[in-house]
């Protein structure tokens, strides 16, 4: 009941915002906090900001005394259409366009070799409003009523220990404190397949709490090398009771498990090189990663129904950090990961087309003259696109989804 109170407080608060969401590296960010955005989300082996509980929680006993805040304006372009089929050749564009991310960050040394602090972040997420098909009535791309989607906010709340076991090494832990909030609507084509049909679509907006664990790694080779190393195990939360027909196991919707290595190589007093390796376990989570056509039969909200169909995916991410002098810190980056959406699971996908696979970062710090950090970070995903046969039932002929879509953050960070 605590932990419910705790994220329910930050959520209205402002700390998150209804409707955020987002799909990068599938329905993860790319990178979390400004710093690691404008270099392609390497952070694993930095430590530069207050948000190791998301990264890297070893970090941040490294960081020392700090507090950083900010939000993105982040704008997915999203398309999905079909050829052949029962509405013979249709396009269908998601109107909603324009999501904020707030994000928040605090350390605080209690000694030399221990730190306390809390990161809030935005997970992920993913959210489509496909309207009705034009000159069909209220019939959308996938034959239910009205507007077409799904809207998936997550927010983690990390709370950090970090310590030094020597000097120049630590490590730290960040319990996952998870919320999550959905909604579908338009799946009514979605209900004869379904164990449960009366929650499956058009109920409204359903919550879920739950925890999990990230821990980490770092370390202060060489001067000049830094390595570190962060793993998150699977955020189990609690089932989404209003779409225990829609997900598999009866609405379970858990945060994939994850892990990260990284390193960091500071080439000259100005500039410092980073790479990130991160592989996402998206099939380790039913409702994500069982394939959507191979069990149809199996009924939806089955142990065994269907899901989305991602395969688990390995991330790079590469970014460079030059201080310019003592006010300016200029950064870029590049993030590629592997598409999660095969063709056989496109139709189903539809709802979340995160088929993205290349970023390009860029962003600067300028420090005031109080000490001030102000931070702002630009992120540009590549459109993708990939197309399958959709089933007969659905209407047969081909499906292709597509997406593009730019982020622009801006955090204010000071050491205290």
């Amino acid at each position: 009941m605590k932990l419910k109170k705790l994220v329910t407080v930050m959520a209205v608060a402002g700390i998150t915002l209804p409707g955020a969401a987002m799909a990068t590296n599938g329905m993860f960010s790319s990178g979390y906090g400004m710093v690691a955005n404008g270099m392609g989300g390497a952070a694993t082996a930095m430590s530069e900001d207050a948000f190791g509980g998301a990264n890297n929680p070893a970090s941040m006993v490294f960081v020392g005394d700090r507090i950083d805040f900010g939000a993105s304006l982040f704008s997915p372009r999203r398309e999905a259409s079909n050829a052949g089929g029962a509405f013979g050749n249709v396009v269908s564009e998601s109107d909603s366009n324009y999501f904020a991310i707030p994000e928040f960050g605090y350390n605080k040394m209690m000694n030399p070799n221990l730190s306390l602090g809390v990161s809030v972040y935005g997970n992920g997420g993913m959210n489509t409003d496909y309207p009705a098909l034009s000159g069909m009535g209220t019939t959308n791309i996938l034959g239910g009523s009205g507007s077409l989607g799904v809207d998936l906010m997550q927010l983690i709340v990390a709370p950090t220990a970090a310590f030094k076991i020597t000097p120049n090494h630590s490590i730290g832990i960040s319990p996952l404190l998870g919320y999550q909030r959905f909604k579908a609507q338009g799946l009514q084509g979605f209900t004869a397949i379904s164990t449960d049909p009366t929650h499956v679509t058009n109920n409204g907006y359903d919550d879920a709490f739950g925890a999990g664990v990230r821990v980490g790694y770092m370390g202060k080779i060489t001067p000049q090398l830094t390595i570190g190393l962060a793993y998150s195990s699977k955020v189990d939360m609690q089932k989404m009771k209003k779409y225990a027909g829609l997900f598999a196991e009866q609405g379970n919707l858990d945060l994939p498990e994850n892990y990260d290595a990284g390193v960091a190589y500071k080439f000259t007093p100005d500039l410092t090189v980073a790479l990130d390796y991160q592989r996402i376990n998206y099939s380790g989570v039913a409702a994500i990663g069982n394939a959507s056509i191979a069990n149809l039969a199996n009924g939806l909200g089955s142990n065994n129904g269907s899901g989305f169909g991602w395969h688990d995916i390995d991330v790079w991410k590469l970014g460079a950090e030059y201080k310019y002098n003592k006010n300016w810190i200029m950064r870029a980056g590049w993030n590629h990961g592997d598409n999660p959406v095969q063709s056989a699971d496109v139709t189903f996908n539809i709802l979340a087309p995160g088929v993205i696979k290349d970023h390009l970062t860029m962003g600067t710090t300028y420090t005031t003259s109080t000490g001030g950090e102000l931070t702002v970070a630009y992120t540009h995903g590549f459109e993708n696109s990939v197309s399958g046969p959709r089933p007969a039932a659905f209407g047969g002929g081909t499906d292709t989804i597509r997406m593009h879509q730019d982020i622009l953050g801006i955090a204010y960070g000071w050491k205290m």
